[in-house]
C-alpha cells in the first residue's frame, strides 16, 4: 500500500511492474549533448561501475541540441517502465525555462528525479592570442577592442550561455553570443579564435589549459583539478559564484521501487573512492543523495535561474 501510495505522488499511470526483477535488460542513458562533452564525460566515469551494481549494460544515448533540451523531452517523452533515464542538469532542468518560450518539457512535473550525482565549478577560457592574465585585464581587452568581442557556449539556454551574458553585461560593452551544439565543438573555435571566450565546466576544458592551448583566467569555486587557478571573487569580480549540478531522471510515471533502487545502486556508486577520485580528476565533487533533494534544488533554481536569465534579458532561440 505504502509503495502504490507512493507511486500517485509521482504520477505513476500504471501498477508497478514487479521492480524485483528490474533491471531484467539493458538501461538506456540519454545524454542530452554530445559525446566528449563535460556531461557526457561524467557518465561515462559512472558507467562501468553502475553496469555491475545494477547487473545490466547502460547504452549512452547521445542527443545533443537547443542546449540540452531535445534530449531531456526524449526522456520526458520515453516509457516509464525502468529502461529510459537521463542525465538532467542545472542547464536542462532549470535555466531552460526561462530561456524557452515553448520548452517540450517541464522539469517541474514531467520526470522522477533519481538522484544527484555530484557538482562542478565554472571555468573561464580564453583564446590565447588574448594575452590576459587575469579577468579584469580581459574586460579592458574587450573594451578596448572591438574585433575581439564574442563569446562561446556550449549551446542556448545554458549556464554557460547565462554566465556569458552576465559577464556581458559586466563589461558593459555588447558581446556576440556564439552557441554551439555541445562543448567538442565550441572549444575547437575557442582554440582557433573564431570566439574570444567561454565559461564551461573543467571537466572537458582542462585538457586543453594543461596542454596550454587555452587559458583558465577565473573560477567560480576552488577546484582541485586547476588550483593554481583563482577565483573571481579573489579577484574583485562578483556576482560569479554559481555550480552546475547533475543529477539523474527517469520519465514521469517510472515506478517509485524502480527510481529508488536506482537511487542506491548510484549512491554506493557514488561512495567508491575510485569512483569519487575519478570524477574529481574531471573537477566535480560526487554527490550522493535521495531523489527528494534532487527534486527540491530543481524547484529552487527554476526561479532562480530565471531572475538571471531576465536580468540580462537572454533568450531561446
Amino acid at each position: 500500500m505504502l509503495i502504490a501510495v507512493a507511486a500517485l505522488t509521482v504520477g505513476a499511470a500504471h501498477a508497478d511492474p514487479a521492480p524485483a526483477t528490474w533491471p531484467a535488460r539493458p538501461i538506456t542513458m540519454v545524454v542530452p549533448f554530445p559525446a566528449g562533452g563535460g556531461t557526457d564525460l561524467v557518465v561515462r566515469s559512472l558507467q562501468p561501475a553502475l553496469q555491475r551494481e545494477l547487473g545490466q549494460p547502460i547504452v549512452i544515448d547521445n542527443r545533443g541540441g537547443a542546449g540540452g533540451t531535445i534530449g531531456s523531452g526524449y526522456v520526458a517523452r520515453a516509457a516509464a517502465d525502468g529502461y529510459t533515464a537521463g542525465v538532467a542538469t542545472t542547464s536542462t532542468h532549470a535555466v531552460s525555462v526561462a530561456i524557452y518560450p515553448k520548452l517540450p518539457y517541464d522539469p517541474a512535473r514531467d520526470f522522477a528525479y533519481a538522484g544527484f550525482i555530484g557538482t562542478s565549478p565554472y571555468v573561464l577560457a580564453v583564446n590565447n592570442a588574448l594575452k590576459a592574465p587575469d579577468t579584469r585585464a580581459l574586460i579592458a581587452r574587450l573594451q578596448a577592442d572591438k574585433s575581439q568581442r564574442s563569446f562561446g557556449s556550449v549551446g542556448v539556454g545554458t549556464v554557460s550561455h547565462l554566465m556569458g551574458e552576465q559577464f556581458q553585461k559586466l563589461t558593459g560593452v555588447p558581446l556576440v553570443h556564439v552557441p554551439y551544439r555541445g562543448a567538442a565543438p565550441a572549444y575547437t573555435d575557442l582554440i582557433g579564435g573564431q570566439v574570444q571566450f567561454m565559461f564551461d565546466n573543467p571537466v572537458g576544458l582542462a585538457p586543453y589549459i594543461r596542454a596550454h592551448k587555452l587559458t583558465a583566467l577565473a573560477t567560480t569555486a576552488p577546484t582541485p583539478l586547476l588550483a593554481d587557478v583563482p577565483t573571481f571573487a579573489s579577484q574583485g569580480v562578483a556576482g560569479f559564484e554559481q555550480q552546475l549540478w547533475y543529477g539523474i531522471a527517469f520519465p514521469k510515471g517510472t515506478p517509485v521501487a524502480i527510481v529508488e533502487r536506482f537511487n542506491g545502486a548510484l549512491n554506493k556508486v557514488l561512495a567508491d573512492k575510485a569512483v569519487a577520485d575519478d570524477l574529481a580528476s574531471k573537477g566535480v565533487t560526487a554527490r550522493p543523495g535521495t531523489p527528494a533533494a534532487l527534486q527540491a534544488t530543481v524547484l529552487k533554481d527554476i526561479p532562480y535561474w530565471g531572475t538571471i536569465a531576465k536580468s540580462v534579458g537572454a533568450t531561446g532561440e
